[in-house]
């Protein structure tokens, strides 16, 4: 009788296995569990790292932009220093053009008054050449008798010599002052002295050839005879 209790009591062999089936889940769960927790820390430990990389990466990228600032400074010192090369250049080149073009100016005023003086050069030795005319002429008039002073041909020579003189006076040529002007021998050329009780010591008291001047220079000195003391 109670080997038939016991019997009944006992449980069925097919149901263990479902026990111990329960039994592995849940130790498999418990597994998944410390699983589930480790992979938790994981992600932590792994979002930790992240953060540290991104901190790395942003102290890694802030050299990188000094370093590109710093190049951004040099860059633009060099570009400085060329654009103030550049200017010194272009200063030193208008400073050259400049004296260049005040050379040329004083080349072309040199240039022209050396044409001039060669003109006036030129224009002086034939004016030189026709005094002589002049004097013949002026000696002819003197020689003329005072019956004569009306005769056409002596009243044609006057007007040819008026005429000459006037184109003398044109091109700047005017008789020099001497008889009775100061002996100053910039103009006059002393050839003897003279006596005179109409003009003073010094003075020019006769006048034996007519001097010239052409402007500003002396074409011809007059020939003079001086008053002696």
């Amino acid at each position: 009788m109670t080997e038939d209790i016991r019997k009944d009591q006992e449980i069925p062999e097919e149901e263990m296995p479902e026990t111990e089936a329960g039994e592995e889940t849940a130790g498999q769960a418990a597994p998944d569990a410390a699983g589930e927790a480790a992979g938790s820390e994981e992600a932590a430990e792994q979002n930790e790292q992240d953060a540290a990389d991104g901190n790395e990466a942003e102290n890694t990228a802030e050299p990188g932009e000094s370093t590109e600032k710093k190049g951004l400074f040099g860059r633009k010192k060099k570009d400085d220093k060329e654009k103030a090369a550049l200017q010194a250049r272009v200063e030193e080149l208008e400073d050259r053009t400049k004296r260049q073009m005040a050379e040329f100016e004083n080349f072309r005023k040199r240039s022209d008054k050396e044409k001039t003086q060669m003109f006036s050069m030129g224009e002086q030795s034939v004016l030189e050449k026709i005094l002589p005319v002049i004097d013949n002429f002026e000696r002819g008039f003197d020689t003329v008798a005072p019956e004569d002073e009306n005769d056409a041909f002596v009243d044609g020579m006057r007007k040819i010599y008026a005429q000459l003189m006037k184109q003398m006076e044109d091109l700047g040529v005017t008789p020099i002052k001497a008889l009775g002007e100061d002996f100053d021998p910039a103009f006059h050329n002393a050839v003897m002295q003279v006596q005179s009780d109409e003009y003073e010591p010094g003075k020019v008291g006769q006048e034996l050839l007519k001097g010239y001047m052409y402007h500003d220079n002396v074409l011809r000195h007059s020939m003079v005879g001086v008053v002696s003391e």
